[in-house]
């Protein structure tokens, strides 16, 4: 696979080389760790259907991820409801009352997301989930995902001083995990979310699983990859082990 920057997923001589000894893996949840995106997509344009919001016209998914993808409910409902903030929030619980029931039949991990799971396990690393989700919405996914004993932490948005795309969440997960930010990576999927991990100075990995890929290099990630089988993804995590001089790094 290309990406916008040219690399493709055979080089070498990866941005994550730098982080040996590593410490800890820090994952965003929606888009991440599954694609909820579609869900999330669906129940937004079902609801703003039903009000009758941009004249009866239903949203499309462009529409979708320039205001909705990655960011905080307080953002969203003053995009929504600019005059009306009360009511865009009642919108936004609403709605994400709507997600979880759907999140209950249909939610898909992302390919080989346990795959990576057992690398970090297999080598002792910290893991945190920081996201911009209600934390009803993030401990739901991560249950039904299987992850729950996984996370060290769980890091939620709008219980930090500011939400994504502002570093705080992944400063406060360095700061409960004990570990440097100079070992330690993100996986994120929205700009959004890239922004906030570089802001904090971490290299991200981006996953190109829903948004354009030249959205998501506007942000700067280390890398994209389409998903957690992508070669680029191991070739990465292999010069890691190389440069530790271990297959297992333990904190």
């Amino acid at each position: 696979m290309t990406y916008p920057n040219g690399e493709n997923s055979t080089e070498s001589s990866s941005p994550l080389a730098v982080l040996a000894p590593l410490q800890a893996v820090l994952f965003d949840v929606d888009g991440t760790l599954c694609d909820s995106d579609p869900l999330h997509y669906y129940a937004f344009r079902e609801m703003l259907l039903e009000i009758g919001y941009n004249c009866g016209v239903p949203v499309d998914e462009e529409w979708f991820i320039k205001t909705i993808a990655g960011k905080h409910n307080d953002d969203i409902a003053s995009a929504l409801f600019p005059d009306d903030q009360e009511r865009g929030l009642k919108f936004c619980d609403e709605k994400e009352a709507m997600f979880r029931r759907l999140v209950k039949e249909q939610l898909k991990p992302i390919d080989g997301v346990y795959k990576v799971k057992k690398w970090i396990e297999d080598r002792g690393l910290k893991r945190a989930a920081v996201t911009n989700a209600p934390r009803l919405n993030a401990e739901l996914i991560i249950e039904i995902l299987g992850l729950k004993d996984f996370f060290d932490v769980v890091i939620i948005g709008s219980e930090c001083e500011r939400a994504k795309p502002s570093p705080d969440p992944y400063l406060k997960a360095l700061e409960l995990l004990k570990v440097s930010k100079e070992h330690t990576f993100i996986f994120e999927d929205s700009a959004s979310g890239i922004k906030a991990g570089v802001a904090a100075g971490m290299p991200v990995v981006g996953l190109a699983t829903r948004n354009p890929p030249h959205i998501l290099m506007e942000a700067k990630p280390a890398f994209l990859i389409k998903d957690y089988e992508d070669s680029k993804l191991w070739a990465a995590l292999e010069e890691i082990d190389t440069k530790s001089g271990a297959t297992t790094t333990t904190v």
